[in-house]
């Protein structure tokens, strides 16, 4: 009987050992949107399939706590009651145009400490006209040589917590060339072999980083061309652990990394 005993308590011994730090872990990542309030915004292009991108992360968000608010059209941002009680905005908006009262009530709220997250052209080329935009984002696309292609990903920030602990992978989908602000923290990067624009061979391209805009975090990826992309498992938890990040951006700590590549 003793012995018996002995080795259920070492057996459970090594279940809370092995696995109540992973249950931790879930309960405190899942604590970073419980009670938030987010705003998903989507359109542009169809080609970026808003929609179903829309059915994996809203329900994902409302799973994780956070009281989500669904808008199709741009005027949300000039709801200055909403904008004002917001925590988090992911938005998913390829090309089209801003007005100029959109973009300020926008820019405003990010600017005063509402985080904001998007991926691939939904944030990354949103609106072509607006610099200051761009200014926010970090970026701008500005090709993807020889559309859908096979490419990888480099983790390059093994330490920050959006990438800890995943390891390099393999994408089919487009590649972004972009322009990008030099003061980025750089969290994951694609490089460039040449095949569909010689003159690019080797260039080595960020694809996923973390910045501020005033004082609201901003975090993008351009892995995301289609919702299929986001079936690859590093490519989800990317962009749900940005997603996190972004949304405690009101009550987290700032952030301070500024080392220009220049």
């Amino acid at each position: 009987m003793n012995k018996k005993l002995s080795f259920i308590s070492a057996a459970l011994f090594l279940f809370v050992f092995l696995f109540l730090p992973f249950s931790i872990e879930a309960q405190v990542n899942k604590s970073e949107l419980n009670g938030k309030k987010v705003l998903f915004v989507h359109g542009g292009w169809k080609g970026h399939e808003p929609e179903l991108c829309r059915d994996i992360f809203v329900p994902w968000m409302r799973l994780e706590g956070a009281e989500v608010i669904v808008y199709d059209n741009l005027d949300c941002y000039t709801d200055e009651e909403l904008m004002s009680s917001l925590d988090l905005i992911v938005q998913i908006w390829t090309m089209g145009q801003i007005s100029k009262e959109q973009e300020a009530g926008l820019l405003k709220a990010v600017k005063r400490g509402v985080g904001i997250a998007g991926w691939h052209g939904g944030l990354g080329d949103s609106f072509r006209n607006n610099t200051e935009y761009q200014f926010m984002v970090g970026g701008q696309w500005v090709a993807h040589p020889g559309g859908v292609i096979d490419y990888d990903v480099k983790i390059s920030d093994k330490k920050d917590g959006v990438t800890k602990g995943l390891k390099d992978f393999h994408m089919k989908s487009e590649q972004y060339y972009m322009h990008v602000d030099p003061n980025v923290k750089v969290l994951a990067t694609t490089t460039f072999n040449g095949d569909h624009a010689p003159w690019i061979d080797g260039a080595v391209m960020p694809i996923a980083w973390k910045k501020y805009y005033g004082e609201g975090r901003v975090f993008y990826t351009s892995l995301g061309h289609v919702a299929s992309d986001f079936e690859v498992p590093e490519a989800l938890e990317i962009m749900k652990r940005g997603i996190f990040w972004a949304g405690i951006s009101l009550g987290g700590e700032k952030e301070k990394w500024l080392k220009p590549v220049y």
